[in-house]
């Protein structure tokens, strides 16, 4: 495939998730930082994101699976797993912790625990849409093009 078909690939595939809600301007601005003297800050962040993701999925789940719910720790883990992700710009997680922390407040088991099925599955989706993007840049960037930047 050429590196023209590649770029235009990426070029519709990155709008559609803007488009689609997954990324928002964090996501651009994000880009926007990487520069010759660091080519892979989009990949380590990202990575970073992944990585602090999944540690608090995993222990969002340990904690709701007690007898007795802490909810002042589910709350901080939500509240770190919102900020992260809307560092990133994944939208959609970080929308999908809002209600999280609300029932966290009322003190919701049953809410709580469906939130975290909701923002599991807003997360993997994000977490594949993303793969997906960086490995076409890598396709483009290993066949001679540049990274066409999306708004």
């Amino acid at each position: 495939m050429e590196v023209s078909e590649m770029q235009r690939q990426f070029a519709d595939f990155s709008s559609s998730l803007f488009r689609e809600g997954y990324l928002d301007a964090q996501f651009t601005q994000l880009q926007q930082l990487q520069d010759e003297t660091n080519p892979d800050f989009v990949v380590e962040v990202v990575s970073l994101f992944f990585d602090d993701s999944q540690r608090l999925l995993n222990d969002l789940t340990h904690a709701l699976e007690q007898e007795n719910v802490d909810f002042q720790k589910v709350d901080a883990h939500v509240h770190q797993l919102k900020g992260s992700s809307s560092s990133i710009g994944a939208h959609r997680v970080t929308s999908a912790c809002i209600p999280f922390r609300h029932f966290c407040e009322m003190r919701n088991t049953e809410a709580c625990r469906a939130c975290l099925q909701q923002v599991k599955q807003e997360y993997f989706l994000v977490k594949n849409k993303l793969q997906t993007l960086l490995r076409m840049e890598q396709q483009i960037l290993a066949a001679g093009g540049s990274i066409p930047l999306i708004a």
